[in-house]
C-alpha cells in the first residue's frame, strides 16, 4: 500500500497542477474556496516532495549514498507527504462540514492554509471587527504639599499663615476619557476628590467669630499648635494633552501614556463639609488640646482652578480657590496650594 502511494505522488509530480488562492476574485462562495484551496494542499505537498526526491537524487549522483538508501529516502519523503495531504485535507473537511451546520454563526472565523512558504487566510464568516481598547480607565488620585492664602494687596512674603507649617492633601478618584477614537493626544480626566486645606497662623493667633466676620487673634497662652483646616468634597475636571504610544494588537489598540510627558489645566467645584480649629497649648503646667469645630463663616460652595505637568505617574500640582476662604471678611483671602500629584493612569 505505502509502495502505490509512493510511485502515485512520484509519477503525479510530473503533472502541472494549477495553484488557486485564497485571493481569487468573486468565489461563488466561502465554501467553494475552501474546497479550492485543497488543490492548494496538494500541489504544495507535490512540489515539495519533488524537491526532496531531486535532493535525494543529487546526493546519489554525487556517490554520497547508495541506489538503497536513496530508495529508502524517497519512499519515506513520499509516505510522509502523503501523510501531511491527508491531515491537511481532514482539516479542510472540518471547517468545510463546521461552516454548512453553523454559517455566519460559526465560532471559527477564519482558515489559514500554508503556500510557497506564505499563510494564507480564509475568511469564514464576517471580519471581526478590530476593537480599540477600553477609551476610558480610572485610577487613585493622590496629592501633598504646601498650602497658604492669598490676600488681597499683600504678597506671600506678607501672609499670615505659616508658610513651611501649612499644607494641604487630597484623595480621590479619577476617570480618563479619549476624546478621540483613533488618536490620543486630548484626554478628559474627571472625578471626585476630598481635599484637605491647612492653615497655621503665626504670631500666637487663631481665628474668632466675630459676628459675620471671622478674624485672626492673638491667644492668651503660648501656643504650641495653631491650625485651621477645611476639608471638602470637590469634583475636579481637566483637559489633559500629551503625546502617547500607539500599541496594536491583533483585534484591539492600546494608547500608552506612562513614559510620556503630560500636562493638564482645568478646574473643580464642590462643597465644603467641616472647618475646624486644632489648639494645643499648656495651662497650669498640664498640656492642653482643644478641637474646635464651626462653620467660621466659610463659604459652603468651593470652586477653583488647577493644573498639573508631570511625567509617568508623578506631577507638579497647583491649584487656586476662586471663591473666598470666609463669605463677609472685608479683605478676601484665597486658598493656594502647590504640591506634587501622584497617579499612574
Amino acid at each position: 500500500m505505502k509502495k502505490s502511494i509512493f510511485y502515485l505522488l512520484l509519477a503525479s509530480m510530473l503533472v502541472s497542477v494549477p495553484k488557486i488562492t485564497a485571493q481569487e476574485e468573486n468565489p461563488k462562495s466561502k465554501i467553494e474556496l475552501l474546497r479550492a484551496s485543497k488543490e492548494v494542499i496538494i500541489a504544495e505537498e507535490k512540489e515539495a516532495l519533488k524537491k526532496e526526491v531531486e535532493a535525494i537524487m543529487a546526493r546519489q549522483e554525487a556517490n554520497e549514498i547508495t541506489k538503497e538508501v536513496a530508495d529508502a529516502l524517497k519512499k519515506e519523503a513520499a509516505e510522509r507527504r502523503a501523510l501531511n495531504i491527508e491531515n491537511r485535507l481532514a482539516i479542510i473537511d472540518n471547517k468545510i462540514a463546521l461552516f454548512e451546520r453553523n454559517g455566519e454563526d460559526s465560532s471559527e472565523n477564519k482558515v489559514s492554509i500554508f503556500s510557497d512558504g506564505k499563510t494564507i487566510d480564509i475568511q469564514l464568516g464576517a471580519p471581526k471587527e478590530r476593537e480599540y481598547d477600553l477609551r476610558t480607565t480610572s485610577d487613585l488620585v493622590f496629592a501633598v504639599g504646601f498650602n497658604n492664602v492669598i490676600t488681597k494687596g499683600e504678597s506671600l512674603d506678607d501672609s499670615d499663615f505659616k508658610i513651611g507649617g501649612s499644607r494641604f492633601a487630597e484623595l480621590g478618584w479619577a476617570w480618563k476619557t479619549r476624546v478621540f477614537k483613533e488618536s490620543n493626544w486630548l484626554r478628559v480626566k474627571y472625578g471626585f476628590s476630598f481635599q484637605f486645606n491647612g492653615l497655621k497662623p503665626t504670631d500666637n493667633r487663631y481665628y474668632v467669630e466675630n459676628g459675620d466676620q471671622t478674624i485672626l487673634e492673638e491667644y492668651p497662652l503660648d501656643l504650641k499648635k495653631s491650625k485651621f483646616r477645611q476639608d471638602n468634597l470637590v469634583f475636579p475636571l481637566h483637559f489633559e494633552f500629551g503625546p502617547s504610544e500607539k500599541i496594536e494588537k491583533e483585534d484591539y489598540f492600546r494608547y500608552n501614556t506612562h513614559n510620556k510627558l503630560k500636562f493638564g489645566i482645568g478646574g473643580y467645584a464642590g462643597f465644603n463639609l467641616s472647618s475646624r480649629q486644632k489648639l494645643k497649648f499648656k495651662e497650669d503646667g498640664e498640656e492642653v488640646k482643644l478641637k474646635l469645630k464651626d462653620d467660621y463663616n466659610t463659604n459652603n460652595f468651593i470652586y477653583g482652578v488647577s493644573a498639573y505637568l508631570g511625567w509617568r505617574g508623578t506631577a507638579l500640582y497647583a491649584k487656586y480657590d476662586l471663591n473666598p476662604i470666609f463669605k463677609d471678611n472685608p479683605i478676601e483671602q484665597r486658598n493656594i496650594s502647590l504640591g506634587l500629584r501622584f497617579d499612574m493612569d
